[in-house]
């Protein structure tokens, strides 16, 4: 089978057990750079010396039925450099061609930056949503905020330090200066930083420059208080348009928060007069 085994994102005391022992009998490990595997293997203390196959973001896709193709006959190990593969790492397209091909697919749980950051964030966790690297070009940049901006749900980013004051000013155009954000700086590391504060504020402290891995935590879009008749005028316009009223005050309601059952008998009170 195909074994996707999560890595420590900084220390070392993270390695779970299981990523041990499976290390420490591994014939074949799929890593995405093998020097660092190397480190990994040697920090943990495991003698074993597997077959190390490159897997990274330029090759992944022709090396994925070759690896499929050898996890029928015995297991692969596959390893980002920190961290769950296939979470902006290489190993989906393998995933997609075991998946296809048969081939069974497991995890070793374990080390997730998007989830670490998450939870020491401060904001809300029950609903979040993980965007994974923005585009390095201001213009594509922004254009993927700005489609962002109403998102109601607790946003986690990957980001470049180099690329983390421009983005911080790009979160405070899009979203407003005042949008609450939590700068998470190399996580479980010995000089760890967690700064929150508004992301104009942010944007001005990492103008100053910022060093190591980031992970950047948003709020999602304040809730605004809808007008109910601007509500009604949008119930009775989807019904002009053929859709039923029981139907068109759902989805009103599932866009504004307003009650369903208001706006239902709004509607009909609407149209009897």
């Amino acid at each position: 089978m195909i074994i996707l085994a999560a890595t420590p994102i900084g220390n070392l005391g993270d390695a779970s057990a299981r990523l041990v022992e499976v290390l420490a009998s591994a014939t074949v490990v799929a890593a995405e750079d093998t020097r660092v595997t190397q480190r990994l293997l040697a920090g943990l203390g495991i003698d074993n010396r597997p077959r190390l196959i490159a897997l990274h973001e330029h090759n992944e896709r022709d090396r994925a039925a070759e690896l499929v193709e050898l996890a029928r006959g015995q297991d692969v190990v596959v390893l980002s450099d920190a961290g769950m593969p296939t979470v902006s790492d290489p190993g989906f397209p393998l995933v997609e061609a075991a998946a296809a091909a048969g081939v069974d697919v497991t995890v070793i749980p374990g080390p997730s930056a998007v989830l670490t950051a998450l939870a020491v964030s401060g904001l809300p966790t029950d609903r979040f949503t993980f965007e994974g690297f923005l585009p390095r070009k201001q213009g594509e940049r922004r254009s993927t905020l700005r489609a962002l901006a109403g998102e109601k749900r607790t946003m986690v980013f990957f980001e470049s330090p180099n690329r983390l004051a421009a983005s911080l000013a790009d979160f405070a155009r899009e979203f407003g200066d005042d949008r609450r954000a939590v700068v998470c700086r190399e996580l479980t590391k010995l000089h760890e930083e967690v700064r929150r504060g508004p992301v104009a504020e942010l944007a001005e402290w990492a103008a100053e420059g910022v060093r190591g891995e980031i992970v950047v935590v948003v709020a999602g879009a304040p809730a605004r208080e809808a007008d109910p008749a601007t509500a009604l005028e949008q119930v009775l316009a989807l019904v002009a348009d053929g859709v039923r009223l029981k139907d068109a005050a759902a989805e009103v309601a599932e866009a504004t928060g307003l009650s369903k059952r208001d706006l239902y008998q709004a509607a009909l009170e609407a149209r009897r007069s």
